[in-house]
């Protein structure tokens, strides 16, 4: 599990970047590359990381789920997850 230090900081430039989203889109679409630059670091859309939800682990992430493969298949195998269940053939 990562630290909370580490996931607040994911959610707080997700924060930044809904916030500045139509700000840079007005500087992209005008051509204002310095302006752009002026804007914080963090709230380009690029910088956010994809974590799982439950443990804030960084690889190995479903996007579709939210959840990192090892909670994907705990949570699976537990029946947690709508329409997973585990293939045999």
């Amino acid at each position: 599990m990562s630290t909370t230090a580490v996931i607040a900081r994911n959610l707080k430039r997700q924060r930044l970047a809904a916030k500045y989203a139509a700000k840079r889109e007005e500087l992209k679409a005008a051509g204002d590359y310095e302006g752009l630059q002026k804007l914080p670091r963090n709230s380009a859309p690029t910088r956010i990381k994809n974590r799982c939800t439950v443990t804030g682990k960084g690889r190995g992430v479903y996007k579709k789920f939210g959840l990192c493969r090892n909670m994907f298949r705990q949570f699976a195998l537990e029946g947690k997850i709508p329409g997973i269940r585990k293939a045999s053939w």
